[in-house]
């Protein structure tokens, strides 16, 4: 790829009663360009677990390329790898509770089958869960921090059931066998209780709990609703939850468990996204996704008020954890422009530190654009919400190029969180409206429920609209939109190339579905518990339904494209298979239309590995930079389609 660096450095002058002066440069013309290896030389973090005397944290980190575990000092410092995979990416789980032994979390280059690792303090290694096929997660420390929880589909593909792995012995014991389809809650301190969801639709489920001794199941919500379990009480009394009954969005209710009865303990205009206690019950952790992002409140329990948390200017804490004796929290911080670092905060003294800088120090901050909430009227009227980049090189006199950008689910969110991406894209100067269309999670269950059954037709009709307004802005070439997304959005981009051909003038599909019957007949084994859910939103493919399912399938339309198209998938996926990538990009091939195909022999649902993303990356940059911003909507002359050969 021709490395695209510069430094627009332009000075302009005034003319002012025949003297000129000279005008303060703008951010525009002091600011570089960056090439993709400078941007994904960001790095990604996430986790961070206390050691047992608080010293250090464990956390993960893929600045190797994937993802391995690092430990970092509480008093900052150099981080420390303690794994070095080059292959499958590692994902830091926690320290033991008494000692520096670790867990940590691996699967087969995104095949999403995970197991559970030990690694010892002398660097050996060895699976807890040696389990082929089979995945196992995570599911919390006892009480007494003798063992773990873990929930794995060993004994049937289709159901998770629950286990408590021994941490003397290393042998599992099985504590709920899962017969009936149900999502898994936390196990309450003494054991005794045992949350189930049973999913109704994708948006509604019913909550019980379970008496692990009387073997009761208790019904816990009154009517159809979406439920959640949080936590229970630091005394055991009560099993707080969430619940839009009644109402638009998530609220926080407590259950008692001896009265068997309801009632509300917090509500927001926003949904409450979880609740939990820290370790001995001082604190309690409340999010709360309000319009795209988080907003966290820390409650002090014996008080009933929330404590102070620190603040950043264009800054937002994203995450928090505490050390299991409640004196230090660990926090991320950051930014649609700026990805997140990591701070601790000792919560007696108030100081805090912080531990990472995960920006690139090639990359001057203000480059990096800060993006903006706006809603627009789509062509029923309705409200639609979205996330605008607006490149800094953008003006009146310098129209730019845009993409819309369309989230996974259905019923994802498109959130103001930071993506190299997207930075990336605005950087070399294509705007970014990241839509969260009719069936977006986190704007009240009506407006999640409005896609159901209707796929390809309203949602797309938003994603148009969406467009619309992009063209109607003075900084954007109304002649030069794209379509991009991943997963359900690379459906929406296909969507939107099948069924509205002539509305966007390219398409970015991201591992998207192209053939919902295929798809819905394929998904995996472990998602039992969901199909039927998934069935009543999207459709059933083993019934009538599959004739409107092959309607809105862009695989059996692609004679309709005309418009240019890259589609990027990962061999591994296990939701969205590589035949569908296949399939659809041979099928516009046969058009005559430019096509691009980039496979990943080792990526699943999602590119993780460095190398990947880099290669991914530039391959949008360069087909974007050939044909939306160089040969948009100019037609093919010779016929002949641009292939690359997979992966490369």
């Amino acid at each position: 790829m021709k490395q695209l660096v510069a430094v627009i450095s332009l000075t302009l002058f005034l003319g002012c009663k025949g003297k000129e002066e000279a005008k303060t440069p703008t951010v525009a013309e002091n600011m570089k360009t960056y090439t993709i290896e400078q941007m994904m030389n960001n790095e990604a973090i996430g986790g961070g677990s206390f050691s047992p005397d608080k010293t250090k944290l464990l956390i993960s980190s893929n600045r190797s390329g994937i993802y391995n575990m690092y430990t970092v000092p509480a008093s900052g410092g150099e981080m420390i790898p303690v794994t070095e995979s080059d292959s499958s990416s590692v994902f830091a789980i926690s320290y033991f509770p008494k000692d520096e032994r670790m867990l940590f979390r691996m699967d087969g280059n995104g095949d999403e089958i995970y197991h559970i690792y030990l690694r010892e303090p002398d660097g050996s290694h060895r699976d807890l869960t040696p389990y082929a096929g089979k995945r196992a997660s995570f599911y919390g420390w006892t009480k007494e921090k003798d063992g773990f929880y873990f929930s794995s589909n060993k004994r049937d593909d289709r159901y998770t059931d629950l286990y408590e792995m021994d941490l003397e012995t290393f042998s599992p014991k099985m504590l709920y066998k899962n017969e009936d389809g149900y999502f898994l809650g936390g196990l309450s301190d003494d054991k005794k209780y045992l949350p189930l969801i049973k999913p109704i639709n994708t948006n509604d489920s019913d909550l019980f709990l379970y008496d692990m001794q009387t073997k009761e199941l208790t019904k816990i919500n009154e009517n159809q609703s979406a439920n959640s379990p949080e936590d229970f009480s630091p005394d055991g009394k009560y099993l707080y939850y969430t619940t839009d009954d009644g109402g638009e969005f998530a609220r926080l209710m407590r259950f008692d468990i001896a009265n068997k009865t309801n009632e509300e303990v917090m509500t927001r205009e926003w949904d409450i996204l979880g609740s939990y206690f820290t370790e001995n019950g001082k604190y309690q952790v409340t999010y709360v996704n309000e319009d795209a992002k988080n907003a966290i409140e820390v409650m002090e329990v014996a008080t009933g008020k929330n404590i102070v948390l620190p603040s950043f200017e264009n800054m937002d804490i994203t995450n928090v954890g505490f050390s299991d004796d409640e004196k230090w929290m660990r926090f991320y911080a950051g930014g649609s422009h700026t990805p997140s670092n990591l701070y601790v905060y000792n919560l007696e003294t108030k100081e805090q530190k912080k531990l990472t800088d995960v920006l690139n120090d090639e990359i001057q901050p203000q480059d990096l654009v800060n993006a903006e909430v706006i809603r627009y009227k789509s062509f029923d009227g309705l409200e639609i919400p979205a996330i605008y980049y607006k490149p800094h090189q953008a003006s009146v006199e310098n129209k730019v190029p845009a993409l819309v950008w369309v989230h996974g689910g259905p019923g994802g969110q498109s959130r103001q969180n930071f993506s190299s991406l997207i930075q990336y894209m605005v950087n070399h100067g294509y705007a970014v409206l990241a839509v969260n269309n009719r069936g977006s999670s986190g704007y009240g269950k009506t407006f999640y429920k409005m896609d159901d059954l209707n796929h390809g037709d309203k949602d797309l009709k938003d994603c148009v609209a969406g467009k619309d307004w992009l063209a109607q802005q003075e900084e954007i070439d109304g002649e030069r939109i794209g379509i991009i997304g991943g997963s359900y959005g690379g459906y929406m981009t296909m969507a939107a190339l099948t069924f509205a051909p002539e509305e966007f003038d390219v398409g970015v599909n991201i591992f998207g579905v192209t053939n919902w019957i295929r798809t819905l007949r394929s998904i995996p084994a472990w998602w039992e518990a969901q199909k039927e859910a998934l069935y009543l939103e999207l459709g059933d493919p083993n019934s009538a339904d599959s004739v409107r399912l092959r309607a809105i399938s862009p695989l059996f339309h692609t004679d309709k494209v005309t418009k240019p198209l890259i589609v990027l998938q990962g061999a591994k996926d296990p939701r969205v298979l590589q035949v569908e990538s296949d399939e659809i990009v041979a099928g516009v091939k046969a058009n005559g239309v430019p096509v691009e195909y980039v496979l990943f022999e080792d990526e699943g649902h999602g590119f993780v590995k460095k190398e990947n993303q880099i290669e991914a990356y530039s391959k949008i940059l360069e087909f974007l930079e050939i044909h939306l911003k160089g040969d948009a909507g100019k037609p093919i002359e010779d016929g002949k389609a641009l292939e690359m050969e997979p992966g490369s």
